[in-house]
């Protein structure tokens, strides 16, 4: 025991507490915002990242394609937004999925157009992105083949505002 009658604390006990007091100031912080029921009060809880292991789900339209199809474009490093690759499908097929051109100079060629994007068959072959169908009419693999043709074409799907 030291001279002066009390206790000497070792190195390891101090740190422990230190850490104790440490972690019961940050559960007091964090205390208020476990009941908050504002807005402003609730946005630092939301900052919090979670890990989940549950998969995303698509609705089968238009909108579920897109997104599936930015979500793979993601994944494999392809630019495009959902409005670029939106306003390009109205324009090439009103959004049909089947839609087939059989009249212009590809199809004379013997290589029509398909899908939601208008894309000829060794343009998807050159440009299909793995994950996806192997299937020009499948939505979600015509997007992401013409939004990676187009990303090593023009850029980006965002920067086609007229056939391609």
């Amino acid at each position: 025991m030291p001279a002066n009658g009390q206790h000497r604390r070792t190195g390891l006990a101090r740190l422990a507490r230190t850490v104790a007091v440490a972690g019961t100031g940050a559960t007091v912080l964090a205390l208020p915002l476990l009941g908050a029921t504002s807005a402003s009060a609730a946005t630092p809880a939301s900052t919090t990242t979670t890990a989940t292991t549950a998969a995303t789900t698509y609705t089968n339209d238009l909108d579920g394609w897109i997104r599936e199809s930015l979500d793979i474009m993601a994944q494999h490093g392809i630019p495009g937004t959902y409005n670029g690759i939106y306003r390009n499908i109205i324009r090439e097929s009103s959004g049909n999925p089947y839609a087939i051109n059989l009249w212009d100079s590809n199809a004379a060629a013997g290589t029509p157009s398909k899908g939601l994007l208008q894309v000829i068959d060794p343009t998807f072959a050159a440009y299909h992105v793995s994950g996806t169908a192997y299937d020009p009419y499948d939505p979600v693999a015509n997007i992401t083949a013409a939004c990676n043709y187009a990303a090593a074409r023009y850029g980006s799907i965002d920067n086609v505002y007229g056939a391609y």
